[in-house]
C-alpha cells in the first residue's frame, strides 16, 4: 500500500483550459489524472451531435489531450480518469485506442471502458413497468415529457472505476460518472478502503468535491482578496495528497500561480452543496458540517475529521428534454440619456411583438450596465451612466414566432431612440432550449459494464 496518493485536477467542466492537464503531468509528481467533462446540460448537446453523426458523442478534446501527454502518463505511470464518453463512450475509447497506436504504444495501454449509465433507450419499458420516475423538484411524471426527451443518464459511483482500475486500465473512460467518482476511485483502489467504511468514502468524495471544479479552489473565481492572488495568467491546478488514515492536503504544483487556502477551499465547499449534513453521492451520504480544515503551509490545506452515512437505494437521473424555442439579442445605447433610451427602445418593442400577435412563454428585457446582475438591488443608476446595453429575449413554443421575434430589433436602430450601436453581429440566433429533469432510479434497475481494451 501507497503512503500517499496524488490525485490531480485537470479539467473543472468541457471546456476548461486546455493546458491545465498538461501542466499537472508535467509540473510535478503526481499517481492519477481526473478530468471532468460533463454538466447536465452537456449530455443533450452530444446526444444531439451523436444523431447527426453516430460516431460522434464524446468530448473530442480529451483524444486531443490524449495525443500530447499519452506518452508522459505511460511513461511516469499516471492513470487517467474521465467521463469523458458522454453518450458514445465506445466510440471514445475506440478513439483513444488509435491515438495509443499513432504514438507507437500498442500493448503498453490499456483503456477502460464504464457504461450503463444512458437509460435513454430503457424508459419505455421502465414506463410500461409503471416504473416511478418523477421530477425530483415538481413531482411531474416522466409520461409528460416522454415524446421531448433528448437524453437520460444515472450518475455512477466509484465502484465501476475501481473495478476498471483493479483490471489494469491506465486510461480509463465512461459516460455520466460522478465529479466526486473520479478522484475517490484512486483512494479505494489505492488504500483497499471498503465501500461501507462510510467515513473513508466520505472522505475521498469530499476530496474529490474540492477539486472538481479545476482552479475553482486554487484561486479562480475566489470573492476574497482576489485582487491579490498572484499569476492567474499560469493559475496551478489543485492536487489532493491523499493517506491511508483518510486525511489529504490540497496543494498544487510549485512555480504555478493561484492561491491555495482555508478560504479558498471553503469557498468551492460550498459549491452546489444543498444541505451541509446530507452531501448525498452514489457512493455515500457525506457530512460537511464534520470537515475540519486546517493551514498546512504556503499552498497547502490540510482536510480531516470526515463523517460520513450509507448511501441510499437511488441513483440520480438527469434527464434533458427538447422545452421550445429562445433567441437573444442586443442594441447598445450611448450618452446622454443612456438609460433612458433603452428604457424606451423596450417599451417599442414589446408594442410592435405585442401588435404582432406573437405568443411567447417568456419576454424578458435586461440592462446591461445598470441592473442586470442585482436587480431593484441595484438602485437607481447615475444620470452620466455612459452605455447601457439592452438585452431581449424571448422564449416561447413557437419557431416561427421566435424566428419572427429576431427581425423586430434591427428596425430599431432607424426607428427607435438615438445614439444606438452594438448591431454588428447580425440577427438574433433562434436556438432550441433543453430543460432539465432531474430523477431517481431504484439501483437494482440499473446494470455497469466494464470493459477492457488492449491498446
Amino acid at each position: 500500500m501507497k503512503e500517499i496518493v496524488r490525485v490531480a485536477s485537470g479539467q473543472g467542466f468541457w471546456g476548461d483550459l486546455l493546458t491545465a492537464p498538461i501542466d499537472q503531468v508535467r509540473g510535478g509528481q503526481i499517481d492519477y489524472l481526473m478530468l471532468d467533462y460533463l454538466a447536465e446540460v452537456t449530455m443533450s448537446i452530444l446526444q444531439k451531435q451523436r444523431s447527426r453523426n453516430p460516431e460522434a458523442g464524446y468530448a473530442r478534446d480529451f483524444v486531443s489531450l490524449l495525443q500530447e501527454i499519452l506518452p508522459e502518463c505511460v511513461e511516469k505511470d499516471i492513470k487517467v480518469l474521465s467521463n469523458a464518453g458522454g453518450v458514445n463512450v465506445m466510440g471514445c475509447a475506440e478513439a483513444i485506442k488509435k491515438v495509443a497506436q499513432e504514438l507507437g504504444l500498442s500493448g503498453k495501454v490499456k483503456i477502460g471502458v464504464i457504461t450503463g449509465d444512458d437509460i435513454l433507450p430503457r424508459l419505455d419499458e421502465f414506463l410500461e413497468k409503471n416504473i416511478e420516475i418523477r421530477n425530483m423538484d415538481t413531482g411531474e411524471s416522466l409520461s409528460s415529457i416522454r415524446d421531448k426527451v433528448q437524453s437520460a443518464n444515472v450518475y455512477l459511483g466509484a465502484k465501476p472505476l475501481v473495478e476498471a482500475l483493479g483490471k489494469g486500465a491506465q486510461i480509463i473512460v465512461g459516460g455520466r460518472l460522478t465529479d466526486t467518482g473520479l478522484t475517490l476511485a484512486p483512494l479505494m483502489h489505492e488504500f483497499n478502503w471498503s465501500f461501507e467504511d462510510w467515513d473513508k468514502v466520505a472522505t475521498g468524495t469530499i476530496a474529490g468535491h474540492i477539486i472538481e471544479c479545476g482552479a475553482q479552489c486554487s484561486g479562480g473565481n475566489c470573492q476574497f482578496d482576489w485582487q491579490n492572488i498572484p499569476d492567474m495568467a499560469n493559475v496551478g491546478f489543485p492536487i489532493v495528497e491523499a493517506y491511508p488514515n483518510g486525511d489529504f492536503v490540497i496543494t498544487k504544483h510549485e512555480g504555478t500561480g493561484g492561491r491555495v487556502n482555508v478560504q479558498s477551499v471553503k469557498e468551492q465547499l460550498l459549491y452546489e452543496m444543498g444541505d451541509p449534513h446530507e452531501y448525498i453521492t452514489p457512493d455515500v451520504v457525506a457530512d460537511f458540517t464534520t470537515i475540519h480544515l486546517e493551514d498546512d503551509g504556503e499552498n497547502r490545506v490540510k482536510v480531516f475529521g470526515i463523517k460520513g452515512k450509507p448511501n441510499t437505494e437511488f441513483y440520480k437521473v438527469s434527464i434533458a428534454y427538447s422545452a421550445g424555442w429562445k433567441a437573444v439579442g442586443t442594441l447598445v445605447y450611448s450618452y446622454p440619456d443612456a438609460f433612458e433610451k433603452a428604457k424606451m427602445a423596450d417599451l417599442i418593442l414589446r408594442s410592435r411583438l405585442d401588435k404582432l400577435g406573437l405568443q411567447f412563454d417568456v419576454i424578458l428585457t435586461e440592462f446591461v450596465g445598470v441592473n442586470a446582475t442585482h436587480g431593484h438591488l441595484a438602485g437607481e443608476p447615475p444620470k452620466d451612466i455612459p452605455e447601457v446595453q439592452l438585452r431581449f429575449g424571448v422564449r416561447g413554443q413557437s419557431k416561427e414566432d421566435v424566428e419572427r421575434f429576431t427581425k423586430e430589433l434591427a428596425p430599431l436602430i432607424l426607428t427607435g431612440p438615438p445614439g444606438v450601436t452594438g448591431f454588428a453581429g447580425g440577427r438574433p440566433k433562434v436556438e432550441e432550449i433543453m430543460a432539465y429533469f432531474p430523477a431517481l432510479i431504484p439501483k437494482d434497475l440499473i446494470e455497469t459494464k466494464v470493459e477492457i481494451l488492449d491498446a
